[in-house]
């Protein structure tokens, strides 16, 4: 099993998860680690690694196979607007090659948003922090986290940075800022 941040960082708070290496494809994104892994695309959740109009950075955990709004997003966070960090901003900001960015584990600590349904599914698969590995079952993990403040999550954005209220109690391991609905 590979050794990454995203693993310290399960094992360090007791979070269970399940390990899934797969063949990896360079561009072939959640497609192709949901077909190597025999799940539906929808609990492959992806990693976004985003920036504002201040290009202050954050991370977008969406389904695989759905898109995010970036101007619906930008509108929740109360931003101009949003768009993907290119990839060596990203790598810069998490640790990790994009290709195998986790939300668990980065570099920086980041505001994370989730969009709501992924906070619906019994089994959750994100990248373990390395491209062609995966770790799975850690949905009661971001659906945990979330409940941690739930003033937070009623008024996204939670995060000092964004105007929140400055509470630095964001929870387990992912820190998540707020539950939106952003798809696209």
């Amino acid at each position: 099993m590979p050794s990454t941040p995203a693993i310290h960082e399960l094992r360090r708070h007791k979070i269970a998860f399940t390990e899934h290496p797969y063949r990896y494809e360079e561009h072939g994104g959640t497609r192709v680690s949901s077909r190597e892994l025999g799940v539906p695309e929808h609990a492959v959740v992806k990693t976004l690694v985003m920036e504002d109009d201040q290009q202050r950075p954050l991370i977008v955990l969406m389904h695989g196979d759905r898109e995010v709004s970036t101007k619906s997003l930008a509108r929740q966070i109360g931003a101009k607007s949003v768009e993907p960090c290119r990839p060596e901003v990203a790598e810069r900001h998490t640790g990790y090659m994009v290709g195998g960015t986790s939300p668990f584990g980065t570099r920086k600590r980041l505001p994370v948003y989730v969009e709501r349904s992924v906070l619906n599914l019994d089994v959750v698969y994100v990248n373990g922090g390395r491209r062609g590995f995966s770790s799975g079952d850690v949905a009661e993990g971001i659906r945990v986290d979330s409940r941690r403040d739930s003033r937070r999550r009623r008024r996204c954005p939670g995060n000092r940075d964004y105007g929140g209220n400055g509470d630095e109690e964001t929870g387990i391991y992912t820190g998540i800022t707020g539950v939106t609905g952003i798809t696209g």
